[in-house]
């Protein structure tokens, strides 16, 4: 079992520095060429992993170029386009409706502020962030998806659960100028080493930091439930 570094500041500081270290190369994974492709390929990703979203995406893509062209597509043809997608029949309304209202609301451009985009359909403000911070270079957050969510809690960074409230804590611990790669650097680690079932901790850069270190730890502090 690692130990925390206190403040939560520094914690935050030594976690970001030894992650920036391991994966210099961090950036979003998902494929998109303008706004409106990004905002779909996040619509789509939601608890589904982004190499299944590029794939159906390639297509999609070709397919469906403008907002009136996804407003205007019918319900069956889109939810068939992307029933590889997690969800397919719902993400289908909700890209027809958003789309509908970037169209008619939004002279056909995808908005650039958090209350719009939050406004439309299947858009909480994890996408919102995505979209301002890769779309526009607006960055006034930081996206917790479930890779923050759960090693953020395992570092002992935060205590709360919601996203949004985990979001809102981090925004104090995190240097701004971090905010954005913070989510990639996560993402990253989740994948390659800190995963959500059975973690490498024995490969971890972070061990010797890290509470719920399970060599001889008793809890994942990520679900409060023992190893």
């Amino acid at each position: 079992m690692g130990t925390p570094l206190e403040p939560r500041e520094e914690q935050v500081e030594e976690v970001l520095d030894r992650l920036y270290e391991e994966y210099p190369d961090s950036t979003i994974s998902l494929n998109y060429s303008n706004r409106l492709e990004l905002l779909i390929a996040v619509i789509l990703s939601a608890q589904c992993t982004d190499e299944r979203v590029n794939k159906v995406c390639a297509d999609l893509f070709e397919t469906y170029e403008t907002p009136e062209d996804y407003a205007n597509a019918p319900q069956e043809e889109l939810a068939e386009a992307i029933n590889s997608i997690t969800y397919y029949n719902n993400k289908a309304k909700y890209i027809r409706s958003a789309c509908a209202d970037i169209a008619e609301q939004h002279d056909g451009e995808v908005p650039d502020t958090m209350s719009e985009l939050t406004e439309l359909a299947g858009v909480g403000r994890k996408t919102a962030n995505v979209v301002l911070q890769h779309g526009h270079d607006v960055v006034e957050g930081i996206v917790v998806d479930t890779h923050v969510q759960r090693i953020t809690r395992r570092l002992a960074i935060t205590e709360e659960e919601s996203p949004k409230k985990i979001e809102q804590d981090l925004l104090d611990v995190v240097p701004e100028e971090d905010w954005q790669q913070f989510t990639h650097l996560m993402i990253d680690h989740g994948r390659a080493t800190c995963t959500a079932i059975n973690p490498d901790c024995g490969d971890c850069v972070l061990a010797d930091v890290c509470p719920s270190e399970k060599a001889d730890g008793d809890v994942d502090l990520a679900s409060g439930e023992a190893w």
